[in-house]
C-alpha cells in the first residue's frame, strides 16, 4: 500500500493513495507564494538580476564550471555552492532556503 499519510485538522490520520488528485489540488489553492527578502535592505528578490547584485556583494561570484541550465555561485572562503535553474519562475523556496542556510541572518522567506 503506497501513498501519503495526511493529518487532518482533528487530529485523525488518512492514508491518501494518490496524493496528485484531490488532496493536493485542494491544497494547492490555500498554498501562500514565497518570497525572498535580504534583510539588511529590506528589498524582495524579485529578479536574479537582483539577486546576483546582493549575493556579490557578500562575497558569492558566479560559477561557469557545471550545467548549462543552472545559474550558480560560489565563494572562495567555503565549499558552498548556490545551484539556482535558469528560469526565475522556477526560483521555489526550495532554493531561496537554501541561500537563507548559506547566508546566515542574511535572508528570509516569507509568505507573500
Amino acid at each position: 500500500m503506497a501513498g501519503v499519510w495526511v493529518f487532518k485538522n482533528n487530529g485523525v490520520m488518512q492514508l491518501v493513495e494518490n496524493p496528485g488528485s484531490e488532496y493536493a489540488e485542494g491544497k494547492r489553492g490555500a498554498s501562500k507564494q514565497k518570497v525572498l527578502v535580504h534583510l539588511p535592505s529590506g528589498q524582495v528578490v524579485s529578479s536574479y538580476k537582483s539577486l546576483d547584485q546582493i549575493l556579490r556583494n557578500l562575497g558569492w561570484e558566479r560559477y561557469y564550471g557545471g550545467d548549462p541550465d543552472l545559474y550558480q555561485f560560489h565563494k572562495h572562503s567555503s565549499i558552498d555552492l548556490i545551484s539556482l535553474p535558469k528560469d526565475f519562475n522556477k526560483f521555489s523556496s526550495v532554493y531561496m532556503y537554501d541561500i537563507v542556510v548559506k547566508n546566515p541572518n542574511l535572508f528570509h522567506v516569507k509568505d507573500m
